[in-house]
């Protein structure tokens, strides 16, 4: 399937350590760049989620936020540690002495000091795998919004491939009749100015004009072009960076028919494509 880079998802359970609540969202970028908030407490996750991300996404810039509401109504199990708060209390008794400041440390100053609450491993260990096992569902949501974006922005390509085969169906068989049209100005041209001109020196000059105005090859290139950008858009995956380049290469035919352009169709065609081929190109921007 085709993914777009652009897509939101949000998820949010209600467990035993609170409410926990995942916001990813993406869009287009060249490459894959992450952005993480997480309350500090989760921190330590960072690197497992951005395997995790890694593992499923090849391109884009995500913003990815987690939010943990605690339960005010429901107490963690902490455990005290001791050694933190014999080394605080040793601490300030000696900063009492040497400031000449005999106050004491309230319990509750003791509490908030870090490292002397821990919530117990078991807790830890199991509100990880919740937040963890949360993101992946909704790393897969955000997935199922990239395809189902991308499917859309296939249908778009596709339509103005569409487009772009229906001006070669014009310019095709115009061609020709270009090329006699262009042989018999000339020879009209010459007549009205009473010359008589060397026949191989008049056949030379002729072929080469022909050639300046043939177009035959940027046509081939083109219906080559296309149908590459058929089998692509078919085969699915991370296609964004060879539709890029193939939009490049269309653009280039089209100018190159637009250049050579001796008629008003060609020159019509030619604008024509352009303008199918920088919406294709708007639309690929955002295909991972």
């Amino acid at each position: 399937m085709i993914a777009s880079m652009t897509a939101f998802a949000r998820r949010q359970e209600h467990t035993e350590f609170g409410t926990l609540q995942w916001e990813v969202r993406s869009v287009n970028q060249r490459f894959l760049d992450l952005n993480f908030r997480l309350p500090e407490v989760v921190r330590h996750l960072e690197m497992p989620l951005r395997e995790i991300i890694r593992n499923t996404l090849n391109r884009g810039k995500c913003d990815i936020n987690l939010k943990i509401t605690t339960d005010t109504n429901k107490a963690s199990s902490f455990s005290v540690n001791e050694s933190v708060i014999g080394s605080l209390l040793a601490t300030h008794q000696k900063v009492a002495e040497v400031a000449g400041n005999h106050d004491h440390l309230s319990t509750l100053q003791i509490m908030q000091w870090p490292g002397v609450l821990e919530e117990s491993e078991t807790d830890e260990k199991s509100r990880d795998n919740l937040i963890l096992s949360l993101f992946k569902k909704t790393l897969e949501d955000l997935i199922k919004a990239r395809h189902r974006e991308g499917e859309a922005m296939k249908d778009i390509i596709l339509d103005r491939v569409i487009g772009i085969k229906g001006q070669l169906e014009v310019v095709k068989p115009a061609v020709a009749e270009i090329q006699a049209t262009q042989r018999a100005k000339l020879e009209e041209k010459l007549s009205e100015l009473s010359l008589d001109p060397d026949q191989d020196r008049l056949e030379q000059e002729l072929v080469y004009a022909a050639q300046k105005s043939d177009i035959a090859e940027e046509i081939d290139r083109l219906d080559t072009h296309l149908a590459e950008i058929e089998r692509i858009l078919a085969k699915g995956g991370s296609v964004g960076r060879r539709l890029d380049f193939l939009m490049q290469e269309l653009n280039r035919e089209a100018n190159t028919i637009g250049s050579k352009s001796i008629s008003k169709v060609t020159t019509a065609a030619s604008v024509e494509m352009k303008v199918l081929i920088e919406q294709m190109r708007e639309q690929i921007q955002n295909i991972e």
